[in-house]
């Protein structure tokens, strides 16, 4: 409040001047007195109005306007994040930009890597050994005799999976997997709990000075001009 009560007290004092200067000037008193008590009026009530909306005034209704209305300021708060800025569209719009985007970067080669080929292939082995094939392979050497297809076997496995993530109906189904749609309801959800825990912690005196220190400078500025133009209609009003 540093700010606008420098500029109001700058503005009344001029007009206080302006006043003195009407009574001890020879010449035009009448116009630079009414000159005065115009500016000082016009600066006091634009303040008083400032005052007002911020404080409750005995006996002036309307007045605490902010903090007696601070539960409709709260809600008027979450509308504008929810449907201006954290709509289900706008948040499935970016997460289906972000994965049109991931898909000219998505490298699932440390993925294929990640694979224990080794052990996919021991899972082939017991599970021939299991089957019916078992008798035959234990008479053609058992499992040491599938030893030499190890190494084809995960060349062609590691083939295989590259040739399956890079298709078209692989990038599909990761793509319907990853519903935009889905993903942005369930996090419009979460993005409204937050806001609502956060404003449920505000008091009146919160919305207050956070009011206050949105539109700070301008308040000021409407002391300054609520002078200037008292000034100037009783300079009008002093030749009517």
């Amino acid at each position: 409040m540093e700010k606008i009560i420098t500029k109001s007290f700058l503005t009344n004092l001029i007009a206080i001047a302006i006043i003195i200067t009407g009574y001890i000037c020879p010449i035009q008193q009448e116009l630079i007195k009414a000159i005065g008590y115009f500016a000082l009026s016009g600066a006091i009530t634009n303040w008083l109005a400032i005052y007002m909306l911020f404080e409750k005034v005995p006996f002036l209704y309307g007045s605490g306007v902010i903090p007696n209305r601070f539960e409709e300021f709260k809600n008027s708060i979450k509308r504008l994040m929810m449907q201006q800025f954290f709509t289900v569209d706008n948040i499935e719009n970016f997460i289906e930009a972000e994965e049109q985007e991931g898909e000219k970067v998505l490298n699932l080669e440390p993925l294929l890597n990640a694979v224990d080929y080794d052990k996919v292939y021991e899972g082939l082995v017991a599970s021939i050994m299991g089957s019916s094939f078992g008798g035959m392979l234990m008479m053609m050497g058992g499992p040491e005799a599938l030893v030499p297809l190890r190494e084809p076997f995960t060349e062609k496995m590691k083939h295989t999976l590259t040739e399956t993530v890079e298709s078209d109906r692989f990038k599909a189904a990761l793509q319907q997997g990853l519903n935009a749609h889905k993903i942005g309801e369930d996090i419009v959800g979460k993005i409204e709990t937050v806001i609502d825990k956060r404003l449920s912690e505000l008091t009146p005196q919160l919305v207050k000075e956070m009011v206050q220190s949105i539109i700070r400078e301008h308040l000021g500025w409407l002391v300054v001009w609520g002078g200037i133009f008292g000034g100037l209609l009783g300079a009008v009003f002093s030749f009517a």
